[in-house]
Order: C-alpha cells, then sequence, then structure tokens
C-alpha cells in the first residue's frame, strides 16, 4: 500500500469513529429532549373553560369575568408550566445556589395556589345564590345560623378590601368543622383546610366593576353562588 493510500485509510476510520461519536452524542440529546418530565415537572396544566354564560350573570360584567379570567387565571396557568420546566432544568444542574432553587419553589407554590383557588372562584359562579342543601344546615349548625355564617364571611372578606388576598369557606378535616379563613395570597391557607367557597379580593376582581366600593363586589359574589357545586364539595370533604 503507499504512503497516500495508508494516510486516506487512517484518515476513513478516523472519520468514521468521530462521525459515530457525534451520532451518539446526537442520540443521547434526542433522547433526553424527547423522554417526558416525570408528573411534578411536566408542565401540562390546562386552562378550565368558564362553566356559565359570562353574559348572564348578576352584577359582574362580562367583560369583568373575562378579563379576570383570561388575564389572571390564564396567566398563573401558563406562569405555573414555565416553573415547573425550569424547576426540572434546576434539578440537572448541581451547582444552582440553593437561593435561587428555593425563589423557584416559592414561585410554583405561589402560582399553584392561583390557579387551584381561581379555578375554585370561577367554577363556583353561575348559580342563584341561594343556600340550600347540607352545606346549609351544616353552615347553621357551625355559625348559629345561616346569616350569622354570611355576615362573618362578609367581615372576612371586607377585611381584605383594597388590599389583596382570599375570603374562603373552608372544611377543616384536622377538626371536622367549617370556618371562614382570611388568606393574604395564594399561599396562605389552612392546613388541613379543603376550599369549598373562594371569594378573589384581589382588585383586579372588582374593580373594573365597582372601583373601590367592594362591598357590592362580595354582594354580587353571593347573589351568583351556584350552591349545588357548595354542596358537592362539601359532601366529598366530608366524606
Amino acid at each position: 500500500m503507499t504512503e497516500f493510500s495508508r494516510r486516506q485509510a487512517i484518515g476513513s476510520v478516523s472519520l468514521g469513529a468521530a462521525g459515530m461519536a457525534m451520532v451518539g452524542m446526537a442520540s443521547t440529546a434526542t433522547a433526553q429532549v424527547a423522554s417526558p418530565r416525570p408528573p411534578a415537572f411536566a408542565g401540562q396544566h390546562e386552562v378550565k373553560p368558564l362553566r356559565f354564560d359570562a353574559a348572564r350573570l348578576e352584577g359582574l360584567s362580562e367583560r369583568l369575568i373575562t378579563s379576570h379570567w383570561q388575564n389572571n387565571y390564564q396567566g398563573s396557568v401558563r406562569a405555573l408550566n414555565m416553573v415547573e420546566e425550569r424547576l426540572a432544568a434546576a434539578l440537572a444542574d448541581p451547582d444552582l445556589p440553593a437561593v435561587i432553587y428555593g425563589g423557584l419553589k416559592r414561585e410554583e407554590l405561589h402560582r399553584t395556589g392561583s390557579v387551584i383557588l381561581h379555578e375554585l372562584y370561577f367554577d363556583g359562579l353561575g348559580g342563584d345564590g341561594r343556600p340550600a342543601g347540607s352545606i346549609a344546615s351544616a353552615l347553621a349548625a357551625s355559625h348559629g345560623s345561616l346569616d350569622a355564617w354570611e355576615s362573618e364571611f362578609r367581615r372576612t372578606a371586607m377585611a381584605l378590601a383594597g388590599g389583596s388576598g382570599w375570603a374562603i369557606l373552608s372544611y377543616n378535616r384536622h377538626t371536622r368543622s367549617l370556618h371562614n379563613y382570611w388568606a393574604w395570597d395564594h399561599m396562605h391557607g389552612a392546613i388541613s383546610g379543603e376550599p369549598l367557597i373562594a371569594l378573589d379580593m384581589y382588585e383586579h376582581s372588582y374593580h373594573m366593576d365597582y372601583g373601590t366600593q367592594a362591598a357590592r363586589y362580595v354582594d354580587a359574589f353571593l347573589a351568583n353562588l351556584d350552591w349545588e357545586i357548595i354542596e358537592a364539595r362539601f359532601r366529598q370533604a366530608a366524606g
């Protein structure tokens, strides 16, 4: 074999080895991309549609409800998906500072609470606002009367007016009792509490219709509650 032929052969072998290495790297990268993330980091939360006609609520305009649902709720769904994706990437980085990972975990908790509470809020609307069923009897028993429960719920809501947070009727699984809880933000909830009614008291939920008149917004919210939905939640929580 001539010197030229030997150089060609060696070059071909070297090229083949390098090519195989590149193919292997590409295959690994493809597998990494194609491999699904675990459910905890899937980032595949989907927006729930409104279960009622937003134009038919009493005292809550279609414009207000649509803006709230599109901008605030859907924004949190998108943000939660993004945070889960970034958590998955962060887990693969052993040198990521704990404070950075902690920030992602805080945002995960914040967005998770926002998504869940907004879904409870919207799914609870669309009714005639008249309490009925076993939940009505249970509220009368837990607060002295149905009127007493409603009065305390309103006071809890108004304690948040002009600021932020949620007024939440919750079934406390630990004590097996009903309570109205004050929640300053999406992460502030009673341990072992199962929310039955979630009233959004952030200004974005009412300012478009009522400005600073939060009490009128609370009136409208209560007038549109679907107590069949609340009854179903109560039965599931207490069952």
